[in-house]
């Protein structure tokens, strides 16, 4: 009966933590609901209780805070109700495997009859590295992203989010002690020593004052001008060919009048063709803005005839530097290809077994091919810009690999049309600004009805436009000089956080188990 009453609270605590992240940013719930799950770990039976407990809290998370994945299945994917929710149940149970093996380990890994819960922040970090590679990966809705507006965000700049989640777990974890200390010295013989959790505690609170100080990079005084071209095409015809023109001639109308930016971006597919197919129409922009002395960024899809490929793509068109006279050709190498693909809906696994089961193996699109892991960057008008497209602003490791000295900005474009009027476009541009704060520089966030906005070095919001309307966002973005330490090493310091602890504490545990052998 209390193992049943656990499962469930476990699972409604999980289900409260959407209200963590954006749009309700409550980010100090992230530091009260998982104590549910720290409790129920520590009162486990056995490892495949807690791992059990685990599941029924990820599975509340994931349900709640991924719940937007449903809109695109659901209005898209051209399947009855009731598969449509089968889908995302077996989502929500694939990715909540990830942390009932954080319990699970953290419980095999403990002394017998002694489950030391310090191994529990290390050993969920280990876990989640995993949700972000198996199979491609899904790193969304990591507890870190919750904390861009604590006061644990400074840390973004040294260890990043996934330290974020590492620093929250362990004040998690000391809260919990020092309930439990308070709690047992009032009616039973105290069970645990207050000594780790204030340490803990007041050590995060001394490295967040002393971080604060620091200035990992600086001002340069130059200013760049964009304009962010946000066409609010609705995606249920965004891809019909008598609509091809009509969206095109709207973008191209839109920027006429915003020539004198610098840089002007259109979103992810704003052009609804194959590239070799409207050569006429890019020729036309290219000459426009190079006489404008401009340069815009675009997504489009490319065909390539040799190896018969679709990618998704980033081209630039007019201004490559000063010199420039010629702009935009047909393949010319100043473009992106996205490398990150979305499962089912940029490829499909199994592709031969799944496309004949439903029309959700079959949405537009779903057959890229990947750009290369390291690109270079964007040139535009001079100025060198890192871009990602949609879900690649989720793996700050792929940033960080084509990072390079001379670059100015982050670019990340989308197309959230996907996902309605729900809380994942919130929660996406969230994970936009942590990758600012992360790696210091300043990011322009482009899609096509929102939300569009521009994110100074500091991860914060410098200007932003609605959902849902045809809009334009003119502003000017501050360049910055200098590099943040998390940028130098991501994959060093995650392993880091991961296997110094659990070494540690494994070896302080033997010791103190010989200790009582000898004794």
């Amino acid at each position: 009966m209390i193992k049943n009453k656990l499962n469930w609270l476990c699972m409604l605590a999980g289900l409260s933590l959407v209200f963590a992240y954006a749009p309700y940013a409550l980010w100090w719930l992230s530091l009260i609901a998982p104590l549910v799950l720290i409790h129920a770990v520590k009162v486990s039976p056995t490892a495949k209780q807690a791992a059990i407990y685990g599941l029924f809290f990820a599975f509340g998370w994931f349900a709640s805070g991924i719940s937007w994945v449903h809109v695109s299945i659901d209005q898209f994917g051209g399947l009855p109700l009731i598969i449509s929710l089968l889908l995302m149940l077996l989502l929500c149970l694939y990715l909540a495997i990830y942390p009932a093996l954080a319990c699970y380990l953290t419980y095999r890994l403990s002394q017998k009859n002694t489950i030391n819960l310090w191994l529990f922040p290390s050993l969920w970090l280990f876990t989640e590295y995993l949700r972000s590679v198996v199979m491609t990966g899904f790193p969304w809705l990591s507890l870190g992203y919750s904390q861009i507006n604590s006061p644990l965000s400074v840390f973004a700049p040294v260890i990043g989010e996934v330290g974020i989640t590492f620093i929250l777990l362990s004040l998690i974890v000391a809260i919990y002690q020092l309930i439990t200390f308070i709690a047992a010295s009032g009616f039973q013989k105290k069970i645990c020593s207050p000594i780790q959790a204030v340490t803990v505690i007041a050590l995060t609170f001394a490295l967040t004052f002393i971080i604060n100080t620091q200035q990992w990079v600086k001002v340069t005084g130059k200013q760049v001008s964009v304009a962010l071209i946000q066409g609010n095409i609705e995606q249920s015809i965004k891809w019909q060919p008598e609509q091809e023109w009509p969206t095109m001639l709207k973008y191209l109308d839109l920027t006429r009048v915003n020539y004198d930016a610098d840089i002007i971006i259109w979103p992810e597919s704003a052009i609804p063709a194959m590239e070799p197919a409207v050569q006429d129409f890019l020729s036309t922009v290219n000459q426009s803005a190079l006489f404008n002395e401009s340069t815009i960024i675009t997504g489009i899809i490319n065909y390539n005839f040799e190896s018969k490929e679709y990618f998704n793509a980033l081209i630039t068109l007019g201004k490559k530097n000063a010199d420039d006279d010629l702009g935009y050709f047909y393949n010319h190498s100043n473009r992106y290809y996205k490398n990150h693909l979305l499962p089912i809906g940029e490829f499909v696994p199994f592709q031969e077994w799944l496309r004949p089961i439903a029309p959700l193996f079959n949405l537009p699109q779903s057959s890229f091919s990947r750009g290369n892991y390291v690109q270079s960057n964007l040139i535009a008008n001079d100025l060198a810009i890192l871009p990602l497209i949609c879900f690649e602003i989720a793996f700050p490791s792929q940033l960080a690999a084509n990072l390079t000295q001379e670059t100015d900005m982050i670019l990340t474009v989308s197309n959230d049309a996907w996902f309605g009027d729900s809380h994942g476009p919130h929660q996406h541009l969230d994970m936009a600004r942590m990758r600012a704060l992360e790696f210091g520089k300043p990011l322009l966030r482009s899609t096509n009805n929102g939300i569009s906005a521009t994110i100074d070095h500091l991860g914060n919001i410098s200007a932003i436009i609605p959902q849902f309307e045809e809009a334009v966002l003119k502003a000017n973005v501050a360049l910055v000089s200098g590099s943040t330490p998390y940028s130098q090493w991501p994959r060093l310091i995650l392993w880091l956080m991961i296997i110094f602890p659990t070494t540690l504490i494994l070896l302080y545990q033997r010791f103190i188990a010989s200790n009582k052998k000898a004794a």
